[in-house]
């Protein structure tokens, strides 16, 4: 499962080093991943729940049960990327959430979306997080923010296209032909490039790893430590708590903004183009990040991620006009996006290549089951409360606190640890 071989061919005979290839393949591996993202099946919930009778909230426990599944799989799923490579996991990922979601349009129970949807909404949660950027941090050292800013952009153009397929094939055939487009595009994009042509690691092709001007050295002064090395460090449980504080503020806020803003005297209309300056901060920030010098302290860079939830967010609260929504929809977004782009570069910084997966996948499983009881606690403080003021409150203290967090996560000493 390493190195197919038209990627053994192709290494010799490319004028340019064959990273730009994985990453080509990670970008597209990224648009598949949203076959089960939170835009497409709010495409679906009304179709399915007038079709068979569900509630929101079915669909709802569907996405949070999926996330909790993840978080208990991805120290496991850590250590596979660590012994068998990414084209295993994305392997995996890909193929099982493409038949996942042609599968829901067999469903007539809810058992049965479960099933399946959970299962899809696992790899999106799990696999795919760690075999996408798996890929880009063994391929990239100087140029690793940049090729994660570049894969966090397609997987935003997937958020942006499949909702739009889904619809198209919702509005002509109704909502199981939406789930077949979906899965079948999933498969369709994801899977040729990753069986065909991504390798493990540049040293199966006989390659070092992309350095830049900073040349093999940077990749010999690179840390190696294990799992069990890193999560007895200091940096390890501040990057992993900043993850637990921040992501519960993502997934919250971002799943009930347009509700809270109609709720605040905002028209449908202006809190759906809302919703759009937010996706379009988002993949400007991920973006630009990418090129930030390599020699700023990363924790910095997340700090200032969070500094913009936060400052988002309390626009939130006091939102009374339009201008308030799009101002705080636009310093969110840029917040969230450029967090994403750089929390899996920051694990590779700080403990390296060798043991990323195992490392990522302990700090995944925290991660990921916090943000799924982001959605869980906004809707009970709304149902509690009457209004989403409690809950944006609450997200924000998080975010506050998560900022000066990661400012104390500093990068643990530059002598390399051996990984056994």
């Amino acid at each position: 499962m390493s190195a197919p071989p038209l990627a053994r061919r192709l290494a010799t005979h490319l004028p340019f080093h064959y990273g730009w290839i994985v990453l080509g393949c990670v970008c597209l591996a990224g648009f598949a991943r949203q076959g089960p993202s939170l835009a497409v099946l709010a495409i679906f919930v009304d179709p399915m729940g007038r079709d068979l009778g569900w509630s929101s909230t079915a669909f709802g426990g569907a996405v949070s049960l999926g996330g909790v599944i993840a978080s208990l799989v991805a120290p496991a799923l850590g250590r596979l990327l660590d012994r068998h490579g990414a084209r295993f996991v994305l392997l995996f990922a890909v193929i099982g959430t493409g038949i996942s979601l042609v599968a829901i349009a067999s469903v007539h129970a809810a058992a049965l979306f479960y099933l399946f949807f959970c299962f899809a909404r696992m790899n999106w949660a799990g696999p795919f997080d760690l075999g996408l950027y798996g890929a880009l941090n063994a391929w990239f050292v100087a140029r690793r923010a940049l090729a994660a800013s570049i894969a966090t952009l397609a997987q935003l153009g997937g958020l942006a296209v499949l909702p739009l397929l889904a619809h198209l094939a919702i509005a002509g055939w109704g909502w199981r032909a939406g789930w077949i487009a979906v899965g079948l595009t999933v498969l369709a994009v994801g899977l040729p490039p990753v069986w065909l042509l991504l390798a493990r690691r540049p040293e199966d092709l006989g390659l070092a790893p992309e350095t830049a001007a900073a040349g093999p050295a940077s990749v010999e002064r690179e840390p190696r430590y294990t799992r069990g090395q890193a999560m007895r460090m200091p940096a390890f449980w501040l990057i992993a708590l900043y993850t637990v504080l921040l992501f519960p503020c993502q997934a919250g806020v971002s799943l009930y903004q347009a509700a809270h803003m109609i709720e605040r005297g905002i028209d449908a209309g202006t809190a759906a183009a809302v919703v759009g300056a937010f996706s379009g901060a988002s993949a400007v920030a991920s973006f630009t990040v990418g090129w930030l010098p390599r020699r700023w302290p990363i924790r910095v860079a997340l700090a200032g991620c969070s500094a913009l939830v936060l400052a988002g967010t309390l626009v939130m609260l006091a939102i009374s006009h339009p201008a308030h929504a799009f101002a705080g929809g636009a310093l969110f977004g840029a917040g969230v996006g450029a967090m994403l782009t750089m929390l899996p570069v920051v694990w590779a910084d700080y403990f390296g290549r060798a043991s990323y997966g195992a490392i990522r996948g302990a700090a995944l499983s925290m991660q990921v089951f916090a943000q799924a009881c982001g959605p869980l606690a906004a809707g009970m403080l709304r149902d509690a409360h009457g209004s989403y003021v409690p809950s944006l409150t609450l997200f924000a203290a998080l975010a506050g606190i998560g900022t000066l967090v990661v400012l104390g996560a500093r990068r643990p000493g530059a002598r390399a640890a051996v990984a056994k």
